[in-house]
């Protein structure tokens, strides 16, 4: 830590961490003005009615547009509806969730995190330097890293979560654009994203892994969300987050515009992947042409 910098150590009350007392509030005070948000939660989302019947199912091509709630959609993706987060800082698993029972499969948050893995070789923590917020942690790429339930720094990047969705047969698409975001939601494969809450405006950051790779990140309103529709104008949101104390009226489906979407998944260094089905097992009965 240089003499230009100010280190935060996120409050996460396992065997790593010394804080109890007055030194969990004073950390919490700390993180707490560093992420500060005053803005409106409905400044960059509209609702929408969660219908799990609309749309056509996981792994399904498009066919024709899908009209609901006044507009028409090029994809509509059925999703089912998760009320809410395991815990606080669950988003990735509770999303997966979603996406997995899309296809029928259904894998508990235990089962999640033990093909994921945990790097727990560093409690996440972050630094306010001259070059802004820097947050010092473990792989976060290949693991979840950080304690669940009580580090708001806790993450994983998309390509540790697919492990979760290649452990059922289902393949992966790294879709970093819109260009590959609208091809496979017209084959009828879900977005899992890493986002912000509600398209909110982020701090910048930088994950350092303690395996030397370093990757862009919003500081503090970390979220993980799947996109399962679109149109010209707008993508349409899954959301397992649900009401809260930043947003007491969230819905489980909303919508919001295509330049606000891509500004914030470059945030995250454009992180995001499509799920699609099981590729088809080829016929070992069929003869070879030629």
């Amino acid at each position: 830590m240089t003499a230009s910098s100010t280190r935060y150590p996120v409050p996460a009350f396992s065997r790593r961490t010394l804080l109890t007392g007055a030194a969990v509030l004073a950390a919490y005070a700390q993180l707490n003005r560093a992420s500060a948000q005053s803005y409106n939660p409905w400044d960059y989302i509209e609702a929408m009615i969660a219908k799990p019947e609309i749309g056509t199912p996981a792994g399904t091509p498009m066919d024709g547009t899908v009209a609901d709630q006044g507009w028409y959609w090029d994809a509509y993706i059925q999703m089912p509806i998760k009320e809410g987060q395991d815990f606080h800082y669950t988003c990735e698993f509770d999303s997966a969730w979603i996406v997995l029972q899309s296809y029928g499969i259904d894998i508990s948050l235990d089962e999640q995190l033990a093909i994921v893995g945990k790097d727990e070789s560093l409690e996440p923590y972050y630094e306010e330097t001259a070059n802004g917020f820097e947050v010092w942690g473990g792989d976060v790429n290949n693991y979840y890293c950080g304690h669940i339930n009580e580090n708001i720094l806790a993450r994983a990047r998309c390509n540790a979560m697919r492990k979760v969705f290649e452990a059922r047969g289902l393949t992966i698409t790294v879709t970093p654009d819109r260009e590959s975001i609208q091809a496979r939601l017209l084959q009828g494969e879900p977005i899992f994203f890493k986002s912000t809450v509600d398209m909110m405006p982020w701090r910048p950051a930088v994950w350092h892994s303690n395996t030397g790779e370093d990757w862009p990140i919003v500081l503090t309103n970390d979220h993980a969300l799947i996109v399962m529709g679109f149109n010209e104008d707008e993508v349409i949101i899954r959301d397992p987050l649900g009401p809260t104390s930043t947003n007491w009226d969230r819905p489980w489906q909303w919508k919001t515009k295509w330049d606000r979407f891509l500004e914030v998944i470059a945030a995250q260094g454009n992180d995001a992947i499509a799920v699609g089905p099981p590729s088809p097992v080829p016929d070992a009965t069929a003869t070879p042409q030629g």
